[in-house]
């Protein structure tokens, strides 16, 4: 792959979920940008946080903050599926159908060169 955005995006291509474990500052920017591209239309698919241990709740009170002062929509809250322990995110992922009413019209991975 020729950069961060071309290896990301085939990553995207070939998954049907995305699954945040606890990390850091790389997997809080690839959650972000995954939960951004869902916001934007540029895929469906469901975006896990495995909690463990309430690890995510300071970031979860952030984009409810954020809902709740208007600059998150509240049915892009409902993108993150969330579960403290794998089996119950595995469970939630595959129930997971997309909420969001007013998302852009669908975005295609590939550049234009």
């Amino acid at each position: 792959m020729a950069d961060m955005h071309q290896r990301k995006a085939e990553m995207a291509r070939q998954s049907d979920a995305f699954i945040a474990l606890p990390g850091g500052n790389g997997t809080l920017e690839e959650l972000l940008e995954v939960i951004a591209w869902a916001q934007l239309g540029i895929h469906d698919k469901p975006v896990g946080l495995l909690n463990v241990d309430g690890y995510y709740n300071p970031l979860l009170f952030f984009i409810d903050k954020a809902v709740e002062e208007g600059f998150i929509k509240p049915t892009a809250r409902h993108i993150i599926v969330l579960a403290p322990t794998p089996k119950e995110l595995i469970e939630k992922l595959e129930e997971y159908s997309p909420q969001q009413d007013e998302v852009v019209q669908k975005m295609k991975w590939e550049r234009n060169s």
